[in-house]
């Protein structure tokens, strides 16, 4: 998996101030609405797609192309919430966006053994510690994105540290999600750096 959330040379205090305030009303509420059944129709999916992983051995290629669709749409919001990108998020599971990209590779098999290891132990062995660590990065996250704001308020830049710590969580629960949700076989790392 690979995800870029660009770091820009300036940002927009406007943007920020008009997110902090309204965002709830111009970007949450009709994201959230769509999102909601597109949510739905990914659940679906994702079931769909561990009988048919468990039988065959492979993701379905379109099915495969929804749910990264989905966790594209889910970080792009992200991005904008956690203020490392300026922008309003573009709707559609095929949408792109100038500032986040998220690139999940297509696995042409998956493991049976490991999907029913996720499916059974799956909470102990990886929820349970990501959790854990994912809870106090969390925290120092919300931290950074508090501090983030007053500096690009101020000087409408976002300090190159903080963007990439704030990026880095986005990261690493998004990769947490691509492998409980079927997408891959590869063990999440405990890291929000980008892995080559």
């Amino acid at each position: 998996m690979k995800l870029t959330i660009k770091h820009q040379d300036r940002y927009s205090r406007g943007e920020l101030i008009l997110r902090t305030l309204f965002g709830w009303l111009y970007i949450a509420l009709p994201h959230g609405f769509v999102l909601f059944f597109v949510g739905i129709w990914a659940s679906i999916l994702s079931f769909v797609a561990f009988w048919v992983v468990l039988f065959t051995g492979r993701y379905p290629q379109t099915m495969f192309a929804f749910q990264t669709g989905f966790m594209h749409w889910r970080v792009r919001l992200n991005a904008r919430f956690m203020n490392v990108s300026d922008g309003y998020p573009p709707f559609g599971i095929r949408a792109q966006d100038e500032y986040v990209n998220l690139d999940i590779p297509y696995p042409e098999k998956l493991s049976r053994a490991i999907l029913l290891l996720r499916i059974i132990f799956g909470f102990f062995y990886v929820l349970i510690p990501h959790g854990f660590v994912l809870l106090f990065r969390a925290i120092a996250t919300y931290v950074v994105i508090f501090l983030a704001w007053w500096v690009v308020l101020f000087t409408g830049k976002y300090p190159k540290s903080f963007h990439e710590f704030v990026t880095g969580f986005i990261r690493w629960t998004t990769r947490v999600s691509i492998y409980m949700g079927f997408l891959t076989d590869a063990y999440p790392p405990f890291t929000g750096k980008e892995i080559e």
